[in-house]
C-alpha cells in the first residue's frame, strides 16, 4: 500500500511510516479485511465509510504536520485517519456524530496505545470551541462550505482541509488563514459522505 502511495505522489515521509505503522486492517469490519489495503474506501457501518487509503495520505500531507500541532478531527469514523494523526501531532481531538462509531473508534486508539486523543459525540460542525484554537483541522466529510465555528477556532497560520462542493460530490480542498481569512486551494476532486449538522447538510 506505501509503494502505490508513493507511485500515487505521496512524498512526506512522516504520513508513509505511519500509514505502514498502522493496521488499517483493523479498522474495518471484520468481513472486508482482506480488502483493507487496497485503495479504495469500505463501508464502516451506519452510512459511513473509511476513506482510501491515497485520499488519506493526501489529506494528512496537506496538514504539513511536524509533531506538536493541537489537531481538530471533524468526523472520527472507525478512526483510522485518528491514528495517523496521533502518530503525527501532539494532540488530537476528535467529533463523531454517531455513538457506536465514537465508541469503537475510541476501543481500538486505546488498544493501539494512543493517549493523546479525546473523542467527542457531537456536531462537528460547531467544532471543540473550549479548546480552539487549533493548529490544524481536517474534515473527513463533505461540506457545502466550511462551517464559520471551524474558521474562528483555526489559528492564524494554521491549515485546514475539507471536502467542500455538493452533497455527493465535492473538491477536496486546503485552506490557509491568513489576516483572519481563509485562502482556498483545490487538490483534486473527490466525493465524501456528507458531514451532517448545523453548518453542514441536513439529514
Amino acid at each position: 500500500m506505501v509503494e502505490e502511495l508513493r507511485r500515487f505522489g505521496i512524498e512526506d515521509e512522516r504520513v508513509l511510516s505511519a500509514m505502514e505503522k498502522i493496521p488499517r486492517h483493523l479498522f474495518v469490519p471484520e468481513h472486508l479485511r482482506h480488502l483493507a489495503y487496497e485503495d479504495s474506501p469500505l463501508p464502516i457501518g451506519h452510512g459511513q465509510t473509511i476513506s482510501q487509503p491515497y485520499i488519506v495520505a493526501l489529506m494528512t500531507q496537506a496538514l504539513e504536520l511536524k509533531g506538536d500541532e493541537k489537531v481538530l478531527e471533524v468526523g472520527t469514523g472507525s478512526g483510522y485517519q485518528t491514528a495517523i494523526l496521533c502518530e503525527l501531532s501532539r494532540e488530537v481531538f476528535s467529533i463523531e456524530r454517531i455513538p457506536e462509531l465514537a465508541e469503537g473508534a475510541r476501543r481500538r486508539l486505546e488498544e493501539l496505545g494512543y493517549r493523546n486523543f479525546h473523542i467527542r459525540v457531537g456536531d462537528g460542525t460547531l467544532g471543540w470551541p473550549e479548546e480552539a484554537p487549533f493548529d490544524r483541522i481536517i474534515v473527513t466529510g463533505g461540506l457545502p462550505e466550511v462551517p464559520r465555528p471551524l474558521e474562528e477556532q483555526l489559528r492564524e497560520g494554521g491549515r485546514l482541509v475539507a471536502p467542500i462542493g455538493g452533497r455527493f460530490d465535492q473538491d477536496l480542498c486546503l485552506f490557509l488563514k491568513e489576516k483572519g481569512r481563509l485562502r482556498r486551494r483545490v487538490l483534486c476532486p473527490c466525493t465524501f459522505v456528507p458531514i451532517i449538522g448545523s453548518h453542514g447538510w441536513r439529514k
